[in-house]
């Protein structure tokens, strides 16, 4: 247990310490960040075509209302916290590799929902908008962290499988 503790703390601190550093975070994160306000906009315009995107902006074209999405709100924080875990963890690289793919992409559909749900949300109330922006949402996000989690260390093997040993 102190082992995966003091890698799960090393991986954390050194990819929170990658993601705040000025260059990975102009070219990776903000990107990044970018791609989620237009994959949102692009998703909602299949219902709603007075919705536009710019940057990490997403508005509302015909009554005004905006939503950015900043740091923090891109679930990189919540997949940094995964990837410590599945690390941290014994197991072959490969299941490693695929708790990590398939994680992000459970992480981000859940963050596209969150987006989604917050920009309609405080069109129609802004008190409960951000009750549920600061409270409800980051629980549930990180809840689908520790189920991605649960999921991952129920069907991993620690066996080694194929010659290569689980570290």
């Amino acid at each position: 247990m102190a082992r995966f503790i003091g890698i799960f703390l090393f991986v954390l601190l050194a990819l929170f310490s990658l993601e705040m550093f000025g260059p990975v975070h102009e070219q990776v994160v903000e990107p990044f960040t970018g791609f989620l306000a237009t994959l949102s906009v692009w998703i909602i315009t299949l219902f709603d075509d007075s919705v536009i995107a710019y940057g990490r902006v997403i508005r509302d074209s015909v009554g005004g209302f905006a939503v950015s999405i900043e740091s923090g709100c891109n679930g990189v924080e919540a997949t940094i916290v995964l990837i410590a875990a599945v690390v941290a963890f014994p197991a072959t690289w490969r299941q490693r590799l695929a708790a990590i793919v398939i994680g992000f992409l459970a992480i981000q559909v859940a963050n596209l929902a969150r987006i989604i749900s917050l920009f309609y949300l405080g069109q129609w109330n802004f008190d409960v908008f951000t009750w549920i922006h600061l409270y409800l949402w980051p629980v549930l996000i990180m809840l689908d962290v520790l189920i991605v989690f649960i999921v991952y260390l129920r069907y991993i093997s620690v066996q080694p499988t194929d010659g290569e040993l689980a570290s």
